[in-house]
């Protein structure tokens, strides 16, 4: 026994409406899914064009973007966008705006300008005292130039227990747990991107050579045991 027929619609307004339900359909007859649909658009369209659709995406960034995402988004050449980016970083970093923009921790992203930075500071302090100390500052410059390295190592350079300064930095997001020591089990701390950010480089490769000056990693592995 077959199935019977789908009924025919017998007026005007069933008629348009079987029409609009096919016009939704993909071409394999299924309904598209709402997460997969997409606005399409023209950069070229846009009232601003490529330079006001990057400022757009760099106002709403919360970490730097790098130009291969935006040239992702705004689907144009990547040449293209870094021409645009250096044209932007040049146009605000006169001083005449309260902010420029800036490719630092290998992404571009909005700055308040550092003419400004009294002002800002100011405004962000309100009076009250959140720079880092200088114990942090040590044990920062420490994991910066020594990572991936252990708290015991750490204690070892600066010559005095560190747990607390290091629970700072992790709060502050400084620094991260990125792995285990295979031999001793401990956990090994690294700087993250937002210390880059914070400190205005681009990679750890851009911090001033220092690094020679302090003790190799066998000389602290005789600190650490002199201590145990």
């Amino acid at each position: 026994m077959t199935e019977p027929d789908a009924p025919i619609p017998e007026t005007a307004s069933e008629v348009a409406a079987e029409a609009l339900e096919l016009e939704s359909l993909e071409p394999d007859g299924v309904e598209p899914e709402g997460d997969d649909v997409q606005v399409a658009f023209d950069v070229g369209e846009l009232p601003g064009g490529a330079r006001a659709a990057i400022e757009a995406v760099l106002m709403v960034v919360e970490e730097p973007v790098t130009d291969h995402a935006l040239a992702s988004a705004l689907e144009l050449p990547v040449e293209e966008i870094r021409e645009v980016l250096d044209d932007l970083e040049r146009h605000y970093g006169d001083g005449t705006h309260g902010f420029t923009v800036r490719n630092v921790g290998g992404g571009w992203r909005f700055y308040s300008h550092h003419a400004y930075a009294p002002v800002v500071e100011r405004f962000v302090l309100d009076g009250q005292q959140s720079r880092l100390t200088g114990a942090s500052l040590e044990t920062l410059a420490v994991v910066a130039y020594r990572q991936p390295i252990s708290r015991a190592r750490i204690s070892a350079v600066r010559g005095v227990n560190v747990d607390g300064v290091v629970r700072t930095l992790l709060t502050r997001g400084l620094i991260i747990e990125v792995t285990k020591d295979e031999e001793s089990g401990a956990t090994l701390y690294g700087t993250t991107p937002y210390f880059l950010e914070r400190m205005g480089l681009n990679s750890l490769d851009d911090l001033p050579p220092i690094a020679p000056y302090l003790p190799d990693a066998s000389v602290l592995d005789e600190l650490v045991n002199e201590a145990r």
